[in-house]
């Protein structure tokens, strides 16, 4: 579940966000780049269908047992109309984070240009 001040929060001083591709992301991949690819997206969906590698982080909790604030942090969700991603990069930015980057073509992205996804519905 995700908490209620992490589902609510804004940020109205957030500077412009770090974008990178899905080309870029399968490149640091093949080179073997360190990063925690995080997806955004609830639990179940996370458990549905993911990237390979990701994490999932949905709760405030888990922020920062899971990342370390020297991470580079790439967060994703569904697509470019997904909010998760947003939410959660301007959440991590709030906790003094700072090598944050949206994959904003997310999941669909990724599959359409294909890569493979894993999960219990993962073809």
């Amino acid at each position: 579940m995700v908490s209620e001040s992490f589902s609510c929060f804004e940020n109205k001083n957030t500077k412009a966000m770090n974008h990178i591709s899905c080309e870029e992301l399968k490149r640091k991949f093949d080179l073997k780049d360190r990063f925690k690819l995080v997806n955004a997206l609830d639990e179940e969906r996370f458990r549905a269908l993911h990237i390979p590698g990701s994490i999932n982080i949905c709760r405030d909790e888990d922020i920062q047992k899971c990342l370390g604030l020297d991470d580079v942090i790439i967060v994703y969700c569904t697509d470019e109309a997904c909010n998760r991603s947003i939410l959660l990069y301007q959440q991590l930015e709030a906790f003094g984070y700072e090598k944050i980057f949206r994959f904003a073509g997310g999941l669909r992205a990724w599959e359409s240009a294909g890569y493979e996804l894993v999960g219990e519905m993962a073809a």
